[in-house]
Order: C-alpha cells, then sequence, then structure tokens
C-alpha cells in the first residue's frame, strides 16, 4: 500500500499502538480508566513497601501478587472489551494480561516463595510490561509519558534481576520506590491519553 506521495505505508491494523486519534470516546475513557486504576494501585502498595514495618516475604509476595492481579486483569478486560483498538493492541494487551495474571496468582498461591524467585518473577514481569507500554505508547501528547513508564519499569526490572536482594526490607524498598514512580507516571498518562480527541467530539 503506498500514500500519494509515494512513500510506502504499512498496514497498521496490527500495529501495537493504541492510537487514540482512530478510537471513540468510550474506548479513549475504557483505556483512562484502567491506566487510573493501575496507576493508582501501584501508588498505593509502593507506599505500603516503602514505609510498612511488617515487611516480611509472605507479605511482599501477596502484595505484588494482588498488583499483578489487577494489572493483569485491567489488560484483559481491555483487550476482550475495547473493540476500537486494533487488533495488534488487543492482542498484546490479552497475551500480556494472561501472563502478569498467572504470576500474579502465583505469588498470592505460594507466598512461603524463595526471595530469589520472587525478585525474578517481579524483575522479569516488569521487565515485559515496560517493553510493551513502548511498543504501544499513544500518537498524542501522552506518548512521551508512555515511554518514560516503560523505561522506568524496564528499568526496574533489570535492578531487581541484578542486583543481590539480601533481606526482604531491601526487596520492599526499591520495589516500593519503583511502583510509587511507576504510578505516578501512569495517573499521568491516564491523564492525558487521548484529552485532546475528546474534547474536539
Amino acid at each position: 500500500m503506498s500514500t500519494q506521495s509515494g512513500q510506502p505505508q504499512f498496514n497498521q491494523s496490527f500495529a501495537f499502538q493504541k492510537r487514540a486519534s482512530e478510537l471513540g470516546k468510550s474506548t479513549i475513557n475504557l483505556i483512562r480508566v484502567a491506566m487510573f486504576v493501575g496507576g493508582l494501585v501501584a501508588v498505593i502498595l509502593g507506599a505500603w513497601a516503602v514505609f510498612s514495618t511488617a515487611a516480611t516475604l509472605n507479605v511482599i509476595a501477596v502484595l505484588f501478587g494482588l498488583y499483578f492481579l489487577v494489572i493483569g486483569a485491567i489488560r484483559v478486560v481491555t483487550g476482550l472489551v475495547a473493540t476500537g483498538l486494533n487488533a495488534g493492541a488487543r492482542i498484546l494487551d490479552l497475551l500480556l494480561g494472561v501472563l502478569v495474571l498467572v504470576a500474579g496468582i502465583f505469588m498470592l498461591r505460594n507466598p512461603d516463595t524463595t526471595l530469589v524467585l520472587l525478585s525474578l518473577m517481579v524483575g522479569i514481569a516488569w521487565i515485559i510490561e515496560g517493553v510493551a507500554s513502548i511498543a504501544e505508547s499513544a500518537d498524542d501528547s501522552s506518548r512521551w509519558v508512555g515511554i518514560v513508564f516503560g523505561v522506568i519499569s524496564i528499568l526496574a526490572g533489570i535492578v531487581v534481576l541484578s542486583v543481590p536482594m539480601q533481606a526482604i526490607s531491601t526487596l520492599a524498598i526499591v520495589a516500593g520506590i519503583f511502583l510509587i514512580v511507576a504510578g505516578i507516571s501512569q495517573l499521568f498518562r491516564a491523564f492525558r491519553f487521548g484529552r485532546d480527541v475528546v474534547a474536539a467530539l
């Protein structure tokens, strides 16, 4: 397929971007709510992890299990319900949502898992989430926020995987700080995503 200028134009039906300019108001609002809920959960759980004095291995496993369960459920619902999204974005949401859901369920069912295994699962999940966030970043003013969120998530995953976590309190503080930062960027992203499009409708 070619444009009028003769330059090739790739079929966007399987692109991963969430293009706000091509979405309806209901789909945009759904995605914004999903981003807001995810960001709010991240900030709340991150603050608890940083400031709580009861950060045992079991508690941290349950905390991240709940976080990944919420994030995974949001992505699955978005992939199923947001019919205005292109096929690529919906497939990405569904696949990533299922993977994160599995990680969350595992943590909730096995709260007594070892610190090494917990760090491994958290690190991998964050890297996957970060790559997906960059791949699906929107084409509006929220694009740079999505990229920042993705970079933060990838860095958080790398840190958790590469830095030896000698104590559960260390993992709680490091992961908690990244959760707060990522949550705030996600909340800002929810505020910006599709804002101009909705205003024009």
